[in-house]
């Protein structure tokens, strides 16, 4: 069962949005076992030039769902919403079933069995690796990291960070800005 906390920037959520988007991502609940609870996180951001952006998080026990779509019609970014979560449902699904058979893990979140839902050969081999690369990490500060990945043209960099000689990441947002992952 899914509660929904349901946020709008500039825009009001009025009733009829809710009961939208309410609708729309409830569909997914047909992917889980019964008993199974979650939050469903949605955010409503309208931009100047009437852009709009959806995102949805669904956090649980051992797998976080979550995707985000920008689109000029918020219903439709909605309608894609939902495509991308059930995309997503389905990965973990094959993936469970493929390495996990006799274990507990995530699988327990998902039914067993959906009708129609089989994976496409073409959603497995969405997993294989094409490409390895090894480099020594050398220790430096997070602007320096900033500057190498820039100099590469990449969008993210993985660095020891001189301070703590923990490996960290550095990444380029959607927006333009950095980010930071620290690890442990």
């Amino acid at each position: 069962m899914l509660n929904f906390n349901i946020r709008g920037e500039n825009i009001e959520v009025t009733p009829a949005i809710r009961e939208y988007v309410e609708n729309k991502i409830e569909k997914i609940e047909r992917y889980f076992s019964e008993g199974v609870s979650a939050n469903a996180n949605v955010n409503l951001k309208v931009y100047n030039d009437k852009q709009t952006k959806v995102e949805v998080t669904i956090p649980m026990r051992n797998v976080t769902l979550r995707a985000e779509e920008r689109h000029d019609d918020m219903y439709a970014a909605i309608d894609l919403i939902v495509d991308k979560l059930e995309r997503q449902i389905r990965k973990h699904k094959t993936k469970v079933n493929r390495k996990f058979r006799e274990r507990e893990g995530v699988g327990v979140y998902f039914a067993q069995e959906v009708a129609g839902t089989t994976p496409s050969p073409v959603e497995e081999d969405e997993f294989t690796i094409v490409r390895t690369k090894q480099f020594d990490l050398k220790p430096m500060d997070q602007e320096e990291a900033i500057l190498q990945m820039n100099l590469l043209g990449h969008d993210f960099y993985v660095y020891t960070d001189a301070d703590s000689n923990h490996t960290n990441i550095v990444y380029k947002r959607r927006d333009g800005k950095y980010g930071l992952i620290e690890t442990n």
